[in-house]
């Protein structure tokens, strides 16, 4: 035992004297470096390594690393900061050690560790029409760990009495329901952010994030995401990162001690983006409105970042590739398109796409007119050259059209015909194929109150989104037919999902602990799932529809191998379709099938189509 002790001693003091060149010196060693590592082999080779620490500033850096150069070093007005920038261009995984010194005199090593890449990395397949999204909650979908629901340090714990607190759901909790989301037969799933938020209230939706690097604890670790995502790969999941990249939260630790005065765009007084989206497209727009929609703080406990700073940008966009490295992402969501610098945002959608080709980004520019809309989408030829090379946004045009054609009549311009104009507006974006659509999010009244609380209209809905041209995503709660409205508080909008949480009296992740009706609706949206995983007609092929007429909406999807035909009656009786108009979408086929009911039709001259109910055949 003696000797035992001994030789514990001297590999103690071994390891001690291995530090103390690092620590000493007078100074300690910085409180952050970020991004805290980095991979060799990237497609961009320079890097930007912000460093933080007391006057550490004021210190000159040196590398002793083969391959591995100093390209610029930039000392901010706050000397607490300093940005190095490392030429990588011949660098090897390993670890580049940086010295900084005081005059001659060295104040602190620090060892930056550089990994290999995973083989292929940069070819990655991000989520494309192929997919469809299953969006979720984390606080509300599940409880899978309830010790990280209070957490020292963290200034709100969970409150299951009060809605518009953290209700306790993690990482943990959607790990454990995996199988529950690919069973339905999603192929991609997009949380809602996941990063820190320690503000202290309203911390649960996680868009006021207090730190870049860092899950929140309450919802787990670095690691836990990482095995989340690797997991869900497995299961057939490609999992999408929410990003925000317009505002932090003002609790954000930078927020203390900001590198530089124009790191937050900064007005006199507090002053609220005027939420006038039409200012970043309009060609007769003036400078003070498109600045005080810019620069404007989306609220006040959100500090607006100004993008147009250097080193802030470099940050953001490297702290968006380090995500999808390490995590080994499929996809981001960009949070708030329209409001960060658009220039900025065009320079992120370059550098995010260069580096992982096949990846994929879709953006939320929440406006309800395509030719808005489209100005965002990457590959557009914008009048005045603007490309925000952001290859998906999210179609608003055609989710607000949804919420109201299935509850009116028909019309020149309402019911079904709705849905037929917002698509014919698509020759305005260079790609529709590769919209993200919707009938409802987080931020919205709920899909089932939208068309009237009414199961058919639902159930056509739904039919239309997973037949129509782009990639569905559905929100969490969708296929239990929650209903909520925006004035009933955003609490009730995002709800708990049932039997997620300790104490639940009600599992709806099992069939028994869902209502008939709850049911009906999972099967319509698990059969549409299954039947458009397993038909790549519906992914990429040809949209052709015809006018609406007589509240009767009848379209195909179609290639060269095969055609879907969907004939949707919107009307609150049963009606005899007479085919012959539609003629050149059928022409040649002597059959027809429907992939829901397994009816059939030999023949193509009047069909008759029950009530409120949109049916899909396959033609042979």
């Amino acid at each position: 035992m003696k000797t035992l002790r001994i030789i514990f001693t001297i590999n103690f003091l071994l390891l001690f004297t291995v530090l103390i060149p690092r620590m000493a010196q007078g100074q300690s060693v910085p409180e952050r470096v970020e991004p805290p590592f980095w991979w060799a082999d990237m497609y961009h080779t320079e890097l930007q390594v912000m460093v933080y620490g007391k006057n550490v500033g004021l210190t000159r850096v040196q590398v002793s690393e083969p391959g591995v150069t100093i390209r610029e070093v930039v000392a901010v007005e706050n000397p607490n900061y300093l940005f190095v920038y490392l030429d990588l261009s011949q660098a090897k995984p390993g670890v580049v050690r940086m010295n900084f010194y005081a005059g001659n005199n060295l104040q602190f090593v620090y060892d930056y560790e550089l990994r290999a890449r995973e083989e292929g990395s940069m070819y990655r397949r991000g989520f494309d029409a192929s997919d469809a999204i299953y969006l979720l909650m984390p606080d509300r979908f599940s409880n899978g760990d309830p010790g990280n629901d209070e957490i020292s340090g963290m200034l709100e714990g969970a409150d299951r009495r009060n809605p518009d607190a953290r209700q306790g759901g993690d990482i943990q909790g959607i790990i454990d329901h995996l199988d529950y989301i690919a069973d339905m037969g999603f192929t991609a799933l997009w949380i809602n952010p996941l990063l820190e938020n320690n503000q202290p209230r309203y911390s649960y939706h996680g868009y006021a994030t207090t730190d870049y690097y860092k899950i929140d604890p309450r919802f787990g670790t670095n690691e836990d995401y990482r095995r989340l995502v690797h997991l869900a790969e497995g299961k057939g999941i490609k999992v999408i990162k929410d990003m925000i990249f317009n505002h932090c939260g003002h609790y954000h630790w930078w927020m203390k001690d900001l590198p530089s005065a124009d790191w937050l765009n900064q007005w006199p007084e507090f002053t609220r983006t005027s939420y006038r989206m039409t200012t970043m497209v309009d060609p007769y727009v003036s400078f003070a409105d498109e600045k005080r929609m810019a620069d404007g703080w989306f609220d006040n406990n959100m500090p607006d970042l100004n993008q147009r700073n250097r080193q802030l940008a470099t940050y953001l966009i490297q702290n968006s590739v380090w995500w999808i490295e390490y995590a080994d992402l499929k996809g981001i969501r960009k949070d708030t398109q329209p409001y960060s610098d658009k220039y900025f945002m065009a320079e992120w959608g370059r550098y995010v796409m260069d580096e992982y080709p096949y990846f994929n980004i879709v953006g939320e520019s929440w406006m309800g007119i395509p030719a808005m809309i489209s100005y965002f989408q990457g590959g557009k030829n914008n009048h005045d050259g603007y490309d925000s090379n952001i290859p998906s946004v999210f179609d608003f045009s055609l989710y607000d059209e949804i919420g109201l054609a299935f509850e009116e009549g028909n019309g020149w311009a309402t019911g079904l015909m709705r849905l037929y104009n917002s698509l014919a507006m698509d020759f305005l974006y260079p790609n529709p194929y590769n919209l993200v659509i919707f009938g409802d999010n987080h931020d919205t009244d709920r899909f089932f109150s939208r068309v009237g609380g009414d199961l058919r209209n639902q159930k056509m809905a739904l039919t239309f989104l997973m037949t129509t041209r782009g990639i569905p995503m559905i929100y969490s709660g969708t296929e239990l037919l929650e209903s909520a409205f925006e004035h009933d508080g955003h609490g009730k909008m995002r709800t708990t999902f049932p039997g997620g949480f300790p104490g639940d009296v009600v599992n709806a992740f099992t069939r028994q602990g869902r209502s008939d009706e709850q049911n009906e609706i999972f099967d319509h949206l698990v059969r549409l799932l299954q039947f458009r995983n397993e038909n790549p007609v519906l992914h990429f092929g040809w949209l052709k529809h015809f006018v609406p007429e007589d509240n009767v909406y009848v379209y195909f999807r179609y290639d060269g191998d095969q055609r879907i035909m969907v004939v949707m009656n919107n009307n609150e009786q049963a009606i005899d379709v007479d085919l012959a108009r539609y003629r050149e979408g059928w022409d040649g086929a002597s059959e027809a099938v429907e992939v829901l009911s397994g009816k059939r039709h030999a023949t193509f001259d009047r069909w008759h189509v029950p009530a409120k109910t949109a049916e899909v055949f396959e033609l042979f």
